[in-house]
């Protein structure tokens, strides 16, 4: 644990501890956040320090935006990582690397400024985080009934997984260099040529 409660989620996934658990409320989460110097995330009464970027993972999310943007037009709202986000239904707010929100936004009863009705989430995987990205974080993000699909965009190699709701559950598939990210509810279609344009993902973006 780091002060104020705050554990590192790198430590969270690579150590078991038999320590007691520190339960915070929200309101601890909401004070916590306001004097903190990095992004952090809250679940079910556990607060976690979300690890930095590399410059090619902050290329990657920008890169999704602009794609986002010129594809989905005035229709949807696209947001960077300062937008909060709260699965009510599993007690999880935090902060997707790109939130979209098609219509009206919804916010949280508990939290003005979390969001509850994103359409599309997307996630840039790194070392630290892609194991918690794939696994439980995604369970959480299911659990939106607004949401249409997550994009797991890969830190390794150009390849975006597409977790896309469908009638009865949820269908994976997967995009690599020369096809294209396609989430059929949205008619959205983005090649993975495109997003990884220019970004060097063993160091910092090319020209």
């Amino acid at each position: 644990m780091t002060e104020a409660g705050v554990t590192d989620r790198r430590a969270k996934l690579a150590l078991v501890t038999t320590a007691r658990r520190v339960h915070n409320s929200y309101q601890d989460y909401l004070r916590t956040l306001e004097i903190s110097t990095v992004k952090l995330e809250y679940c079910d009464g556990e607060i976690y320090a979300m690890a930095g970027g590399t410059p090619a993972h902050a290329d990657l999310a920008a890169a999704a935006i602009a794609l986002l943007v010129g594809a989905l037009g005035p229709r949807c709202r696209v947001s960077t990582s300062d937008l909060k986000v709260r699965v009510e239904a599993t007690d999880l707010s935090t902060f997707p690397d790109v939130s979209v929100v098609c219509g009206q936004r919804e916010t949280s009863p508990i939290d003005a400024n979390a969001v509850v009705n994103p359409t599309l989430l997307v996630e840039v995987t790194s070392p630290s985080t892609e194991d918690y990205d794939r696994g439980d974080k995604l369970s959480h993000y299911r659990q939106l009934p607004s949401l249409e699909a997550v994009l797991l965009v890969s830190h390794r190699r150009p390849e975006v997984t597409v977790v896309e709701r469908v009638e009865g559950g949820w269908r994976e598939t997967i995009a690599r260099a020369g096809e294209s990210i396609v989430v059929d509810a949205l008619e959205l279609s983005i090649p993975v040529d495109a997003l990884y344009r220019g970004i060097d993902l063993n160091g910092s973006s090319g020209a």
